[in-house]
């Protein structure tokens, strides 16, 4: 990678950071104090907190980077952002259900997108005040100390965190594997694989960009992959910002659980 990308990547890296960071703040003038809700036309829910930390980031990125694409949950979106040579890809919130809940088990979510996949990411957890970040070749960090997956070997005594209507069926308890729970924040859970405290997590189709992008550069530079069912990279920043059922986790669990996760899905 040449020097100046690598520059380039860490100065988005710090800059999505500190956003990451000042939009929690915001979020958390609303947790737990009932903020004004509604459903959208998916019936998933946004807050008056995902629209006020939205506006934020928008503003201070937008400010920060004019040429740069965007594209966020709570935004409508522009496609101009698909003659960008980098975009944003952000999720106010994401984990909005636990937030309203009030669970802690939410994050804000930012990744710097060029070329279709993700050079720099930054995951903060305001309750617990953890702050995820990664750039591309540079590794993944959690608090500023390096992270990585987990070195466990097979998938009999694996951890894999996911909805109980996939990983509580009998093609993957027969493998072996404990059920990690679920969490509210897609992008937590996969970024909990990056830090080895999950050994792997799938991940249901219809997944966004926004849920994605920045715990995808996670896992992969903490030495993990998140992919399809036939072991692609996602692509990102593309007219559908959708993506099929997914897993993620060091290779020697990713592998062998496409072809179930495959099954569970073809004969539910």
């Amino acid at each position: 990678m040449p020097a100046r990308d690598t520059t380039a990547n860490l100065d988005d890296m710090e800059l999505i950071a500190r956003a990451a960071r000042e939009g929690g703040e915001i979020a958390l003038s609303y947790f737990r104090k009932d903020p004004r809700r509604w459903t959208k036309e998916n019936d998933s829910p946004v807050s008056e907190a995902d629209l006020a930390v939205d506006r934020h980031l928008a503003q201070a990125l937008k400010a920060a980077r004019p040429d740069y694409g965007w594209l966020s949950e709570e935004t409508a979106d522009d496609r101009s952002r698909l003659a960008a040579r980098r975009s944003f890809v952000v999720d106010p919130i994401d984990g909005t259900r636990g937030f309203l809940a009030g669970s802690g088990e939410w994050t804000v979510a930012i990744a710097v997108v060029e070329d279709g996949r993700p050079v720099a990411a930054a995951l903060y957890r305001p309750v617990g005040n953890d702050l995820y970040t990664a750039t591309l070749g540079q590794g993944a960090r959690l608090n500023g100390r390096e992270v990585a997956v987990s070195g466990q070997p097979v998938l009999s005594g694996a951890s894999v965190a996911g909805p109980k209507s996939i990983t509580g069926q009998g093609p993957m308890m027969r493998t072996g594997i404990s059920h990690a729970g679920y969490i509210p924040s897609l992008a937590l859970r996969l970024a909990l694989v990056a830090q080895g405290l999950i050994d792997a997590a799938v991940v249901r189709e219809n997944a966004c960009d926004w849920d994605l992008a920045a715990a995808d550069l996670l896992v992969q530079e903490a030495g993990g992959r998140l992919e399809d069912l036939e072991g692609r990279p996602l692509a990102y920043n593309r007219a559908s910002v959708r993506h099929p059922a997914l897993v993620a986790g060091p290779p020697a669990l990713a592998v062998p659980l496409r072809p179930i996760l495959a099954q569970l899905l073809t004969n539910p």
